[in-house]
């Protein structure tokens, strides 16, 4: 599975953003708490090398709250400010100004001794298609000044912003690498809708997801779809996937199971939080 998708417009704006860093104070990255490290943009510790972070672990209220505690605990150890945030409620979005101001606070510092008291820090805001920024930034301005939709790549120019606290905020389009080496990674951005879902297919999506959730979750789906999981099996996912076409009805004509009918129902529900609280990997992956 190498997946490939980097549009026209994706590589202007990562051209911009090395322009725009230069005069940048602070870099601050969203991030979808259900995946935080796969959801970073690795193109980004290239690109902001030197500048101090801040880390939105967004949509908390998808994520299960000990791995988002243990997420936070983890980027902090590595020098950056975490803020943890459900954007289309507004929870944590209000802790933004302070961390940006926090991570700087020598430099605010300097400039207040050298007379310049007030000057606005300069933030310019990351995070790859559909993980919520623009309706973090929403948030933060407190209008609906930044577009925000629930499909992949909307926000299409940078754009600055005055913030409260003394902010001014550069809102970047939202942007992907050039390509997934690790299959791995490819399959988690799909399973949150990250990346199109005609990028891959549907039936192959969700076998890989119930596969991960056997192992996150296993209750939550055998209660949900009324799952037997087998001690062993070459095609887990696939069986599991079966037993839930079957379970939910879903049968064809020559009484086959509609198991694309299933896969999109399940990739619906995991998405939208039906199936409760669940981060699909941890910190320790990657230690």
């Amino acid at each position: 599975m190498n997946i490939q998708w980097y549009p026209g417009h994706m590589t202007k704006t990562r051209r911009q953003m090395a322009e725009h860093i230069k005069n940048i104070d602070v870099v601050c990255e969203v991030v979808d708490a259900r995946i935080p490290q796969v959801s970073r943009n690795p193109d980004m510790d290239e690109i902001a090398a030197g500048k101090p972070r801040v880390m939105i672990l967004n949509r908390i209220d998808l994520a299960d709250p000990a791995a988002t505690r243990a997420w936070a605990k983890y980027f902090r150890a590595k020098g950056m400010a975490v803020i943890e945030t459900d954007s289309r409620s507004g929870q944590g979005t209000a802790q933004f100004a302070a961390a940006a101001r926090e991570v700087i606070a020598d430099k605010i510092a300097a400039w207040t001794e050298k007379g310049q008291v007030g000057k606005a820090v300069r933030v310019m805001v990351v995070g790859i298609p559909n993980v919520g920024k623009s309706t973090f930034i929403n948030r933060i301005l407190g209008r609906k000044s930044a577009k925000a939709a629930d499909k992949p790549g909307v926000t299409r120019g940078s754009q600055w912003f005055r913030v409260q606290g003394g902010i001014d905020l550069l809102d970047t389009p939202g942007i992907l690498w050039p390509k997934f080496e690790d299959e791995r990674v490819g399959l988690l951005l799909a399973a949150t809708g990250a990346v199109k879902d005609d990028i891959l297919d549907v039936e192959t999506l969700a076998c890989k997801l119930l596969e991960i959730l056997v192992k996150r979750a296993p209750e939550t789906i055998i209660s949900r779809y009324g799952l037997s999981i087998p001690e062993q099996s070459d095609f887990l996912g696939y069986e599991l996937l079966q037993q839930a076409g079957k379970k939910r009805g879903f049968i064809m004509r020559g009484a086959e199971i509609d198991t694309e009918r299933m896969a999109r129902v399940l990739l619906d529900e995991f998405r939208g939080g039906v199936l409760g609280r669940i981060t699909l990997e941890m910190p320790e992956e990657y230690e």
